[in-house]
């Protein structure tokens, strides 16, 4: 094969490339407003090719299952807030100052798109995890993960042992979760207070409790 024949086999597999991620972004832009119209529970491949004006059998080129959209979705999503949470953080060291700004970029991040945040609850009915397998859910919890070591990190450099930073991690991610979704059905209005400021008083509160 010629330089010349070689160039054109890699220039129509690029355009090829390009299409079909031109392709998966609609199904996912569809499917992301079918699912917050109807849940994760509620959707099907057919109302996603629907939405995305394709095909039934065209989406499974793709993505085999609906579960298997959901996974790119949330994935995607937290990867913006990992990347969010790290620019918050920026070229802080002092741990303190760290885990301030890694506990309210995660926060910001997620009042500014409750969008992305109604995402990560689709999941559930009750308590229990539907549809998604053992391995997707683990994959995008060791995202998840990611993107709260940052704050558990900066719990561990005020002087905290690795359980003890975990429970912290896990009361701040439960705190902040908490006031999004007040804030976001409004139920916080019940109580006449502002989210953030609330979120930002906890924060500071931790760190003077935990610092040594």
């Amino acid at each position: 094969m010629t330089r010349a024949q070689r160039a054109e086999r890699q220039g129509r597999a690029d355009r090829q490339s390009a299409v079909n991620d031109y392709r998966r972004q609609i199904i996912l832009d569809a499917a992301r407003k079918v699912f917050a119209e109807q849940g994760l529970e509620g959707a099907s491949l057919r109302t996603i090719a629907k939405e995305a004006g394709y095909t039934h059998g065209a989406i499974y080129f793709h993505y085999a299952s609906k579960e298997e959209i959901y996974g790119a979705l949330l994935a995607d999503s937290l990867d913006r807030l990992h990347a969010a949470v790290g620019a918050a953080i920026g070229a802080r060291q002092a741990p303190k100052a760290r885990l301030q700004a890694a506990a309210l970029g995660f926060f910001d991040y997620y009042r500014a798109n409750p969008g992305d945040l109604d995402l990560g609850f689709y999941l559930f009915r009750g308590m229990k995890p539907l549809g998604v397998t053992r391995d997707l859910n683990a994959r995008l919890n060791a995202r998840l993960r990611a993107v709260l070591a940052e704050m558990e990190t900066a719990l561990g450099g005020l002087g905290l042992d690795p359980k003890p930073a975990d429970r912290e991690t896990a009361a701040l991610f439960a705190h902040a979760a908490g006031l999004l979704l007040l804030e976001h059905t409004g139920r916080l209005k019940l109580f006449r207070s502002d989210a953030r400021d609330l979120m930002t008083g906890y924060v500071a509160h931790l760190t003077e409790r935990v610092a040594v």
